[in-house]
């Protein structure tokens, strides 16, 4: 091999290494959007509604808003309960990726529209699915204010921003980031793949983290609904939230907690959508 070859190798070498070093230590800046939340309000009939907050998953923009979740949305006011929807990254005036979201702002946001005279702010239910379970879950765990959680195909710890490098976490907290579990080099080749379940996999063999991530689901103030697909190839849901159920069990949860396990995949609860009625109907029965 000729020296010129050498030489070209070890730039070439050296450029692989240090563009490597960057993606995984360069921290991307705080959104300057952070702290801001799209909301959309649907008011159902009737006096003080039982306000029901909507977030969809890792995909970005206020999904509950949307065409496709119309008819859910419509059942849900039709049952006298008032939807509302929330864009927390990818939606108008949000930032736009999902990097340390503010959790502050989501509950002032919530607290502050609660206040119509339609709505009844003792009895406010958060539902999510996917990353969006997974920040329902941080939400009612830190905040008393919200008396239920429907939490579909969700996990039981925070994971990483959804950015490039990845070393930082989703969700903030009293501007502090919420403790993750980090996405190591093993990870990458899966996730360029587009194999996300064998991604997040890997990382939960990180027990240490798993310990430090995981979701004080025991504080949560108020009725727990999980719903997961046993088939589920976006990441194991049904396993995380068998571990949500397992520390509500060691802590003595004493509200109403349940875990329903679905023959299908990801987007399981929203095709059995009788569950979460029946869990409203249970919890939250509309009074007038």
């Amino acid at each position: 091999m000729s020296k010129n070859i050498k030489i070209a190798l070890i730039v070439i070498v050296s450029i692989v290494c240090f563009g490597l070093v960057y993606v995984f230590t360069y921290v991307p800046p705080i959104p300057k959007e952070q702290g801001f939340v799209e909301t959309k309000l649907f008011l159902g009939k009737g006096e003080k509604q039982p306000l029901i907050v909507a977030f969809g998953g890792g995909g970005g923009g206020n999904d509950w808003s949307r065409t496709y979740l119309k008819a859910k949305r419509d059942s849900l006011n039709e049952k006298g309960y008032a939807v509302l929807a929330i864009g927390y990254f990818k939606s108008s005036g949000t930032p736009a990726t999902l990097d340390r979201i503010s959790l502050d702002a989501i509950r002032d946001s919530i607290l502050s529209i609660a206040q119509n005279p339609k709505i009844d702010d003792s009895r406010i239910i958060l539902m999510g699915g996917s990353r969006g379970g997974e920040l329902v879950l941080n939400l009612a765990s830190k905040y008393k204010d919200f008396k239920g959680v429907i939490a579909m195909s969700a996990s039981n710890v925070s994971f990483p921003a959804l950015t490039w490098s990845s070393n930082t976490s989703a969700w903030s907290y009293k501007n502090i980031e919420v403790p993750y579990v980090p996405a190591t080099l093993k990870t990458v080749s899966p996730a360029l793949k587009g194999d996300l379940y064998a991604a997040y996999s890997m990382m939960l063999e990180d027990k240490e983290a798993v310990k430090k991530a995981e979701i004080e689901v025991e504080n949560i103030n108020g009725a727990i609904l999980l719903i997961s697909g046993i088939n589920d190839d976006q990441w194991p849901a049904t396993e995380m939230s068998d571990q949500i159920v397992k520390r509500l069990q060691q802590n003595n949860f004493k509200h109403y907690y349940a875990h329903i396990k679905l023959n299908g995949g990801h987007i399981a609860p929203l095709e059995n959508f009788n569950v979460v009625y029946e869990y409203l109907d249970k919890n939250f029965p509309k009074t007038n």
